[in-house]
């Protein structure tokens, strides 16, 4: 039995290539959009014969995983192999002009060659005007013409300059008129142009047996990697009291070569070209190596765990407002649906993305966070006072890792980084810098020295921390600083003075914790020494 099932299938095949392919275009429905790819899903229908049959179905996408294609036939259709090409022979393409575009370039060519003809025509005439006017100048019997002639001649010259001005007048007529004509045609040839679908060059090629002539209907899935997405937000804080207003933006962006024109849209957190192999330990096994150092500059980092935020310009409140007033939104019609694995947000407003790589935000969610604010600084890093918004709780809100806009009291302030993949209980998200808040950190002259003890080098650190609240109402703020953590058993560090600050024994970070009232200034040292032998540099 199963060998008479495959000698079928062999004879199918054979039949199938002598066939001429039916051709049926595929009508995109829904697009899963993830953070690199898409799964697209495609409906199409086509009457395929008795027997075995090629259907073609055009219009997908330019590049896809072949092995992720699946098939949906009905139960009596048996589908024989699935192929993908984006290079489908030339003579089985459908001719690209319909017959009312060939009807339009047939007439712009008969039109384009009336008006190449009379142009010809009205230069000849320029021309013997010219020849005629260079001949103008008349001698007498010097040239050979009688007085008697002269009369008949300048009547001869009159007249043909006449005639020849005239038709060159309604040459021009005519030139205007079949100008104006061929700039009608080409304006309907583009709109009839941009009216005509575009179509990608991919093509899907099923084998098809069916055992009667019908009309088919079929669901065609796959996964391309010419699509992806990242989530973004916009954070708005009218005042310290109020929650903050979160906009849960996606910004979708592809270029498959299908334009995606009414589509059911979902935005997804998974990675469908990720392995989901699961990790097999193996024996670790240690060995003498050179030592290698890694140094990091601490600078250009951001404040000790917050995001720092990127100022851009700023924007009047009213500005501000009227992008509120006309941003779009679909977070009414977005379902979000959390698995063990991934995030996904289900729009059922259907969506237009074309086909140009261009960014593409749509509106998911818009959440009331509460937060309690506090104000950070680390003047070692950063001379800047950043209010700071702790959300708790903050697992049940789906959020992923994104930019974000800030607006606050109505401006404009700048970009932070919400990254809610951390272990802490509390996200904290930074909201900008005040700068009614006013930190200064200088080293003490006369308090920092250095001096020599026998083979040993000792320095000796201090600082002072001014802080003032130049705002009219108290203030809650976390002052850090830090001092260094030894990796060698020569150099010995010793903190002196730290103001009653809690400490870090491991990374020796200081953290101070206060209230500030209107316009009160309060001053923090910290002080610490070095001992290492005189003969090291220490970095």
């Amino acid at each position: 039995m199963k060998r008479l099932f495959l000698a079928i299938v062999a004879l199918s095949m054979s039949m199938v290539a002598q066939q001429k392919p039916i051709f049926t275009q595929g009508k995109i429905q829904q697009a899963t959009v993830y953070f690199t790819g898409v799964d697209l899903t495609h409906t199409a229908s086509a009457n395929i014969p008795k027997g075995t049959s090629e259907l073609v179905i055009k219009n997908v996408a330019n590049s896809l995983s072949e092995e992720t294609i699946r098939v949906l036939a009905p139960s009596n259709v048996t589908v024989l192999s699935v192929q993908f090409t984006s290079r489908y022979m030339e003579e089985y393409q459908v001719e690209k002009n319909s017959p009312a575009l060939k009807r339009v370039q047939d007439s712009l060519t008969l039109l384009e060659k009336q008006l190449k003809k009379l142009r010809n025509q009205r230069y000849t005439e320029e021309k013997t005007i010219s020849l005629l006017d260079g001949n103008n100048t008349l001698k007498g019997s010097q040239d050979g013409i009688a007085i008697g002639d002269i009369p008949k001649l300048m009547d001869y010259y009159t007249a043909k300059r006449t005639e020849l001005l005239n038709s060159i007048d309604v040459l021009k007529e005519k030139e205007e008129t079949l100008t104006t004509a061929i700039a009608k045609l080409n304006a309907k040839l583009d709109v009839n142009a941009s009216q005509e679908e575009k179509l990608s060059n991919g093509k899907i090629i099923l084998q098809l047996m069916s055992p009667v002539a019908q009309k088919a209907d079929f669901q065609v899935s796959y996964i391309s990697n010419r699509a992806t997405w990242r989530p973004f937000y916009e954070l708005r804080a009218d005042r310290l009291s109020a929650p903050i207003h979160l906009l849960y933006k996606g910004q979708i962006s592809q270029s498959t070569g299908v334009d995606w024109k009414g589509v059911k849209l979902s935005l997804s957190s998974g990675n469908p070209n990720k392995s989901n192999q699961f990790p097999i330990l193996q024996a670790w096994h240690l060995y003498f190596d050179s030592e290698t150092y890694e140094v990091t500059r601490a600078r250009n980092a951001a404040p000790l765990g917050y995001a720092k935020v990127t100022a851009d310009v700023s924007l009047k409140r009213a500005d501000v407002e009227k992008m509120a007033l006309e941003e779009s939104s679909v977070a009414e019609y977005t379902t979000v649906a959390e698995n063990q694995l991934n995030v996904s947000f289900d729009i059922d407003t259907p969506y237009d993305i074309l086909s140009n790589g261009k960014a593409h935000s749509v509106s998911l969610q818009e959440l009331d966070l509460k937060a309690d604010y506090k104000y950070y600084t680390a003047p070692r890093v950063d001379k800047e006072v950043y209010l700071v918004a702790a959300v708790e709780d903050y697992s049940k809100y789906n959020l992923l890792s994104g930019e974000a806009n800030i607006v606050f009291e109505g401006l404009y302030v700048g970009k932070t980084y919400i990254e809610p993949n951390q272990t802490n209980e509390t996200l904290n998200v930074t909201m900008g810098n005040d700068r009614k808040i006013s930190v200064k950190r200088e080293k003490i002259s006369d308090k920092s020295q250095t001096k020599f003890i026998s083979s040993y080098k000792e320095q000796t650190f201090t600082y002072d921390i001014l802080l003032r609240n130049n705002k009219k109402e108290p203030i809650s703020l976390v002052l850090k600083d830090q001092y260094p953590v030894s990796t060698e058993k020569d150099i010995e560090v010793e903190l002196l003075e730290s103001t009653r600050a809690s400490q870090d024994e491991q990374t020796h970070i200081l953290t101070w914790e206060l209230t500030l009232k209107p316009n009160e200034t309060k001053t923090f040292r910290i002080s610490y020494k070095l001992k290492y032998p005189k003969d090291k540099t220490v970095n």
